[in-house]
């Protein structure tokens, strides 16, 4: 398996980080992909990164609810960071292959505030550009401005080299409307394990199991059985079973699928 969305550089697993990716080895994780989301976790992603080479992945970039009055300048931070990787040939995976360094965790969201609504929709076309200018893949965080996001990918459509809509929790219309960007697939973690998800119907109705890659977003939003801990890699397993289940299909064939869709999107193989 492969976690494509794991805060693995957070304060919550400061104290037993070696423990946590233990864990996730033992239940079959293979790679996972850390996100940033400020110019201090660029620092703080590349570190776990560098601990642990050819297993977890960097992305970087600022997260919609970071970005204040002040973008233009934090994102003339950020982008160093990601050309510096690519001038480095970037991070290798087991299989020796380029991990394709994602932008992200970049997006909208003004599911608690409107009060930088401008600058967020500014800095995050900006680094759509980014995307189209350097060749690597978005993973998108959006909550409460699908429309906006949609209206912003639609301007750079032909040209996107693809990516991720992280943390899917839609309906099957808006399912529908992401599915249009072809390069991108949807990040599907714990909320689908829910008692009240309707995620399950959902899924399988509009979205092909080609379209979709694993994550848990740990430590937050721990799946069921899990939920109320911390979240963490491992529980990725709880995911797949849940997808398979859904789908009507094998833990194996769900697993073989994410692998070949996150090797195909962000160049991360198991």
């Amino acid at each position: 398996m492969i976690d494509t969305h794991c805060h693995l550089d957070g304060e919550e697993f400061a104290a037993d980080l070696d423990l946590v990716v233990a864990r996730a080895r033992e239940a079959g994780v293979e790679a996972v992909g850390v996100p940033g989301i400020d110019v201090k976790s660029c620092e703080t992603v590349l570190e776990v990164c560098r601990r642990y080479p050819g297993y977890c992945y960097p992305m970087l970039g600022l997260h919609p609810e970071e970005v204040k009055a002040d973008w233009r300048e934090v994102l003339a931070q950020i982008k160093p960071f990601l050309t510096s990787l690519l001038d480095a040939g970037g991070s290798s995976s087991p299989s020796g292959k380029t991990g394709g360094m994602p932008i992200g965790e970049v997006g909208l969201d003004f599911y608690w505030s409107r009060e930088f609504e401008q600058e967020q929709l500014d800095a995050f076309e900006e680094q759509v550009r980014w995307s189209v200018e350097l060749g690597l893949p978005l993973m998108i965080h959006c909550r409460k401005a699908q429309n906006e996001m949609v209206a912003i990918l639609k301007k750079y459509k032909d040209h996107l080299p693809g990516g991720v809509f992280h943390c899917f929790t839609g309906n099957a219309l808006e399912a529908r409307e992401l599915l249009q960007f072809d390069r991108f697939v949807l990040g599907i973690g714990g909320v689908l394990t829910f008692k009240k998800s309707h995620l399950p119907e959902v899924l399988p109705e509009v979205v092909p199991l080609d379209r979709i890659v694993l994550e848990t977003d740990a430590p937050y939003m721990a799946p069921v059985p899990m939920r109320g801990q911390r979240n963490e890699p491992a529980f990725v397993a709880y995911v797949m079973q849940r997808l398979a289940e859904a789908y009507g299909v094998t833990a194996e064939e769900v697993e073989r699928q994410t692998n070949a869709n996150c090797e195909k999107i962000l160049n991360i193989s198991a």
